[in-house]
């Protein structure tokens, strides 16, 4: 049984520095000698990354807080609770806001109509989870399901579509809520690390909602047509995620490009041979933009025009990484930029700890397609 993706709406904190801003703050705080401000200052600037935003607004030396960047030019750190609570306080703010946005932003579908929720987080905790949090303000009937995926990191939003695609098939009447939220800013590290300070560089705060049935949307849309997971060998160590007594410490080391590149064959293979596709027959790469070398990598190794990477450039420029909610930037703003007058072949990809790469196939459809 088919199943869809109506509509996609995302959510962004009203604070954002420029990329530059935030690469001169890191420079003051933590480089502590002239070899560590020249890496950051590449990294930084080599990003792709124009702005990003985040929760936290003492970035600026102006700003009300001061959670991370104290006046007097040091840099605190938080506890893991002290962080943790912060999450928990703003999460459940931007998770109903985006539920709500999801809804109101779909003429076809009422929140009467919602039977299942699942939420998608690795950045905090909180129990009752966030769908909890979600039923609760908006309404929705005490009897919704709801499910929670943590910890799984930047590729999470395939196991909620393909879970929501099981739910679908079980059920023709089901309507399934996903909302993916991260605030990886919260877990800004105090070090020079070359893995630090590429986390410290790549990721911002962001959430992201979608509603999928299995009935064809009325208007432009995705079918969810078969996805594909593997795990790239010996590459545990290169993308972790683990909690320490400051934060999350997340392992982001600069092998990840190449071990993406190399593992690419293997993961996509089930695609292209169950659906009889060569590379050039697919429209639309809708990347997980985790930086900019792995589009590099991706777009040398398939040979790909420049347009058909414009989503997930334009998304790693204008936010960042946002682990678990970007690939849903990506297809929202890929579902904005033109309408489908035929159906369109869709590759989306996102990488996380393991090293995990989920892939699937889609296809981007319009009510006269």
């Amino acid at each position: 049984m088919a199943a869809y993706i109506h509509n996609i709406a995302t959510v962004v904190p009203e604070h954002f520095y420029t990329q530059e801003y935030l690469r001169d703050r890191m420079k003051e705080y933590v480089g502590n000698g002239k070899t560590s401000q020249r890496i950051i200052h590449r990294i930084y600037s080599k990003s792709g990354i124009k702005k990003r935003h985040t929760v936290i607004n003492d970035f600026d030396k102006n700003g009300a807080s001061r959670f991370f960047f104290e006046k007097d030019g040091s840099l605190n750190k938080p506890s893991t609770g002290t962080r943790n609570n912060f999450y928990a306080k703003k999460a459940k703010e931007l998770f109903v806001t985006t539920a709500r946005n999801t809804i109101q932003q779909n003429n076809s579908i009422t929140k009467d109509q919602i039977t299942h929720v699942i939420t998608v987080s690795c950045t905090g905790f909180f129990a009752p989870e966030p769908g909890f949090e979600i039923i609760k303000e908006l309404g929705l009937s005490a009897s919704t399901q709801r499910f929670h995926l943590g910890f799984m990191g930047c590729f999470a939003a395939f196991p909620a579509m393909k879970m929501a695609k099981s739910f679908a098939a079980a059920d023709p009447d089901a309507t399934i809520l996903v909302v993916c939220l991260e605030l990886c800013s919260l877990h800004l590290q105090d070090s020079i690390s070359t893995d630090n300070l590429i986390s410290a560089s790549v990721f911002g705060d962001g959430a992201a909602g979608m509603l999928i049935t299995g009935r064809k949307p009325e208007t432009d849309g995705y079918e969810l047509t078969q996805f594909s997971t593997t795990i790239a060998e010996e590459s545990e160590k290169d993308m972790a995620w683990t909690i320490g007594d400051t934060g999350f410490d997340m392992v982001l080391s600069t092998y990840v490009p190449e071990i993406i590149e190399s593992n690419l064959p293997k993961a996509l293979k089930p695609l292209f041979e169950d659906y009889q596709l060569q590379p050039e027959q697919i429209k639309h790469w809708a990347i997980h933009p985790g930086g900019r070398a792995i589009l590099d990598k991706i777009e040398q190794s398939y040979s790909l025009e420049e347009a058909q990477l414009a989503s997930p450039r334009n998304i790693l420029a204008e936010y960042g990484n946002m682990s678990s909610a970007t690939i849903l930037f990506v297809l929202e703003d890929l579902l904005n930029r033109s309408k489908a007058e035929e159906a369109e072949t869709v590759l989306a990809m996102a990488f996380g700890p393991g090293l995990t790469m989920e892939s699937g196939l889609l296809t981007k459809i319009s009510p006269c397609s």
